[in-house]
């Protein structure tokens, strides 16, 4: 392979760089969020009464230059108590002894192992 012909291979592969990241990073934000979900339906997470809390995890992706960015969260103002627990008095006056119930946590050595395979197949595809 000639110099000139290694910098067009190169100059393609950078062009593929940014969409194969953002499709790694989308998928793995929906295989997350899907996770979540999941593990907030039920113990050893918490239990599902409405789903409204289950249905609160969303997943936003933005596509950068060269990649992307996912967020998963939800506004939910319980989460934390339920991800953590709560023993105490809340600014209200009300007493708890709310044990965890953890359903992000379990959740992020999976999103790590996805992203990784993830980024590996991006990489494949790049300089395929």
């Amino acid at each position: 392979m000639t110099p000139e012909q290694l910098a067009v291979r190169l100059e393609a592969s950078a062009k593929r760089v940014g969409p194969a990241i953002a499709r790694g990073v989308e998928h793995t934000g929906t295989l997350g969020q899907a996770r979540i979900r999941g593990n907030a339906s039920g113990r050893p997470g918490p239990n599902v009464i409405t789903g409204a809390y289950r249905n609160s995890w969303q997943r936003e992706t933005r596509r950068l230059p060269h990649g992307a960015m996912c967020t998963l969260g939800t506004n939910a103002p319980q989460a934390w108590r339920l991800e953590a627990g709560f023993v105490g008095t809340d600014s209200i006056g009300r007493t708890y002894a709310q044990p965890p119930f953890p359903h992000v946590q379990p959740a992020l050595p999976f999103i790590e192992a996805t992203l990784m395979a993830q980024m590996r197949f991006a990489v494949a595809e790049i300089l395929a």
